[in-house]
């Protein structure tokens, strides 16, 4: 169990566990002005949970999932909680979804191995790799759930970030907000963080280093995540 300071997370039973990435969106992303939002691969419902505890009581959330183990699991983490009112989860594929409302923004910490070795789990493999959701199906299912101001944040390994920008930008979606992550200084980047939208706008470059001396979180990681974390 990953306990953080307002809610608690199980995933023993998901396709993919707890991590850095997960954190990361969820605490990055800009939640202003969004009064509907969608987690695309929602796992354990982590993202959608950090999403609830940053917004107001009006803003609902809804969460899709492939997997059905990871779908029950994340009810089950969010009937925990206090924001049962207002965060749905559903078990389905992205391709399936159908909705009656438009979104004003779409997170998705998505599938990113095109080309590696299946892990031997199909539920794993789901989660991990981009045959269930490639990238020009996620966009292209984006384009028709958002809002004409709506917003999609993804994030991605670096070499997968910058294919995916490219396939957003033939399909109208406008980078408006990139973090470059590194796990230290000196270190190749290790992920992207992205923020689209439909509209131009000034392109806000940032840069995030997770370990500062040793192994003690960087200061710029701590204030990023302070909200959630036990130990800050």
């Amino acid at each position: 169990m990953f306990r953080f300071k307002q809610f608690s997370i199980e995933d023993d039973r998901c396709a993919m566990k707890v991590g850095t990435d997960a954190v990361l969106l969820g605490a990055w992303v800009n939640v202003s002005k969004a009064k509907r939002i969608l987690d695309v691969g929602t796992g354990c419902g982590i993202i959608a949970l950090m999403l609830a505890q940053r917004t107001e009581e009006e803003v609902n959330i809804e969460g899709i999932e492939i997997d059905q183990q990871s779908a029950q699991q994340a009810q089950e983490n969010l009937e925990k909680t206090l924001w049962c009112n207002r965060v749905l989860f559903h078990h389905l594929s992205l391709q399936n979804f159908n909705s009656p409302y438009k979104y004003d923004l779409i997170v998705s910490n998505p599938p990113y191995f095109n080309h590696s070795q299946l892990p031997p789990k199909a539920h794993r493999a789901k989660a991990r790799h981009t045959q269930a959701l490639c990238y020009e199906e996620l966009i292209s299912h984006t384009m028709l759930l958002l809002k004409k101001k709506g917003r999609l944040a993804v994030i991605l390994p670096h070499t997968e970030g910058n294919d995916f920008v490219n396939i957003a930008s033939l399909s109208g979606l406008i980078c408006i907000r990139q973090l470059a992550f590194y796990s230290r200084e000196g270190k190749p980047q290790e992920r992207w963080l992205f923020e689209f939208s439909l509209n131009p706008a000034p392109l806000k470059k940032e840069k995030l280093v997770l370990h500062g001396v040793g192994e003690s979180w960087s200061p710029d990681y701590q204030s990023l995540t302070k909200a959630f974390y036990l130990k800050l």
